[in-house]
């Protein structure tokens, strides 16, 4: 499935740390069975390539994704190992020029309207909106949405679940990203129950909201 259809439809992205990739089967599981088939595991542990060829070889249902790519090595490393899309924190031209032209689906940091600019000249609809509270929140991304209408936003960075249904809410907003409902700590210690509770929970406030 194409992961912006995908993102659209599940409108929130687990962004994941992972620093054991025994981990990451039991964290795939836990996402699945609250109902968010999907996984960005950022590119900031050794355990990142190895995680997502575990998950890929071992859970098709659930769709992967490689975040806080910063280099193209990291990118040929995380679609060997299966990813389906990238996403990075920033706009690096090289990086997204070489997802561009080998047809890997890329989601690049942005946060101001030049930005948005230099993706719209590359033909992308969709990027990421980082840091977003750092970076004007909702605010900012309703006045984006004036002169940049085309374009698609999944902010990141300081979304909670009191925030989580005012970005959603956004008419440019396709989906949310964040690492509350997978917080690294609960990784590392296994509690993948409260993780699938915490998961369900955001879930549930999507849901309760004509988004």
């Amino acid at each position: 499935m194409d992961v912006m259809k995908k993102l659209q439809e599940l409108r929130l992205i687990p962004v994941v740390t992972i620093e054991n990739s025994e981990n990451a089967i039991p964290l795939g599981q836990a996402l699945i069975e609250a109902g968010l088939p999907i996984i960005e595991i950022t590119f900031r542990t050794l355990a990142a390539e190895q995680s997502i060829s575990v998950l890929s070889k071992n859970m098709s249902h659930i769709f992967v994704g490689a975040g806080t790519v910063l280099t193209i090595e990291q990118i040929k490393k995380a679609v060997n190992a299966g990813a389906q899309f990238i996403v990075t924190p920033g706009f690096n031209p090289k990086i997204i020029d070489y997802c561009l032209s080998n047809k890997i689906p890329i989601i690049p940091g942005v946060n101001t309207p030049t930005m948005v600019e230099w993706a719209l000249d590359r033909g992308l609809k969709v990027v990421k909106f980082f840091p977003a509270n750092l970076s004007g929140g909702t605010k900012m991304l309703e006045s984006l949405a004036g002169p940049y209408p085309e374009m698609k936003f999944v902010p990141t960075g300081g979304i909670n679940n009191e925030s989580l249904v005012d970005y959603l809410k956004l008419s440019n907003v396709l989906a949310c990203g964040g690492s509350w409902i997978v917080k690294k700590d609960l990784i590392s210690t296994g509690q993948f129950e409260e993780i699938k509770n915490l998961t369900k929970t955001a879930i549930s406030l999507i849901n309760s909201e004509i988004i």
